[in-house]
């Protein structure tokens, strides 16, 4: 019996395997090698998006240098399912999820959830802490599903799989699963879903952590003085507004348009994701500075092979600007990364997540934790989940 099974009580979660096939390989390594190359900005630097000579070195190792099979050989070495959620509507998406169990009997289930432009990638680092840590009373069973429309999930054939409809899918794996009792992590959208799913299932939600909790504005007479350093975020917010969100108002509008581009070009696709490691990470102005080459383009490989490109912006289109803030009452606690694009007041935060254990505010990083700082991460989660198992 494989070591996921234990823990599964439905004979509709099915082993799956990444095999990808070489000729999907040699089609990117000819596209690659294919591409028709705009004139560089007019400008220097990243203002006007990636630069030309940037991406030029990237996807040329992309293509003579990057090796594909060990990012697959590194997944396909933990255990993977497949199985039919609906979300608890009609239509139905076969999700695709990692489920390391850990060798730890006392073990809290924990699920896993990225956003856009992540994927199950972000997580592989930090598994191993999760699954095995130095003490046995920390330790996770860890589940980290691919997004409907994301990777090696299915892609939604009817509109209406927003945050709230995914939130009630997590909930039908974990107890398809087997598991009854678990804590709940994300970043991202991940963070929305993960909210959701506190909000949702409540009586098995034992707790949930956050990378970018969000709140609304709090009426003016709930308002109070706020810190300098709530003050920046409150700046860096406003600026990315102004010069961050181009993506996102493609995606929330026209997801299909911009998939065409992107599910035939491999350079367009690497762009449309790279500038956001570059601006959303704190890497002083270069994505390698905090994440390797290999990992950035794992994950890019993730939308390419899969041709993901469209069903992951549908997301967008399906919850941006339809999120609703309803109080979380389960014990919540939150990492917020200097370099996060949004960072709200405590106060703020305090008016929806009702039981709001702890809020840290690292020195260094940004929106992409896992990737960026493993440890800082792992370290929270744990410090978090002490307090509610």
């Amino acid at each position: 019996m494989r070591p996921w099974a234990r823990a599964c009580n439905c004979r509709h979660v099915r082993e799956f395997r990444i095999e990808t096939p070489q000729a999907d390989l040699d089609d990117l390594r000819d596209r690659l090698r294919r591409t028709r190359w705009p004139e560089p900005a007019t400008v220097d630097g990243w203002t006007q998006g990636v630069p030309l000579d940037y991406l030029q070195e990237l996807c040329a190792y992309w293509a003579d240098g990057y090796d594909w099979r060990r990012c697959e050989a590194e997944i396909n070495a933990r255990p993977q399912i497949r199985t039919v959620l609906d979300g608890g509507a009609d239509d139905t998406v076969d999700v695709h999820a990692l489920h390391v169990r850990s060798r730890h009997e006392n073990a809290l289930p924990l699920i896993l959830t990225h956003g856009w432009p992540g994927s199950i990638v972000e997580y592989l680092a930090v598994i191993d802490d999760l699954v095995d840590p130095p003490d046995p009373a920390d330790a996770f069973h860890v589940v980290i599903p691919s997004l409907p429309g994301f990777g090696f999930s299915g892609k939604p054939r009817l509109p209406g799989w927003g945050i709230e409809r995914i939130a009630t899918a997590w909930a039908q794996l974990m107890d398809r699963l087997g598991y009854d009792r678990y804590g709940a992590q994300g970043g991202d959208w991940g963070s929305m879903i993960t909210a959701m799913l506190g909000t949702g299932a409540p009586e098995n939600v034992v707790g949930i952590h956050l990378t970018m909790p969000l709140a609304e504005v709090p009426p003016d007479e709930e308002r109070r003085p706020l810190s300098r350093e709530e003050k920046k975020g409150m700046l860096d917010a406003k600026k990315f507004r102004r010069f961050g969100t181009g993506y996102s108002a493609q995606q929330s509008t026209r997801p299909q348009t911009i998939g065409y581009a992107l599910t035939d070009s491999p350079v367009g696709q690497c762009a449309w994701i790279v500038e956001k490691f570059w601006d959303w990470t704190d890497c002083a102005g270069r994505p390698e500075n905090t994440i390797r080459r290999d990992r950035l383009l794992d994950n890019v490989m993730t939308y390419w092979l899969t041709g993901s490109a469209a069903s992951s912006a549908r997301l967008y289109w399906e919850s941006y600007g339809k999120t609703r803030y309803d109080l979380v009452e389960v014990p919540t606690g939150a990492t917020v990364f200097p370099h996060e694009m949004r960072r709200l007041p405590r106060h703020w935060l305090e008016r929806r997540f009702t039981d709001l254990r702890m809020l840290n505010h690292p020195e260094v990083g940004g929106h992409f934790a896992s990737l960026e700082q493993p440890e800082v991460l792992v370290d929270d989660i744990r410090t978090f989940f002490r307090m509610v198992r």
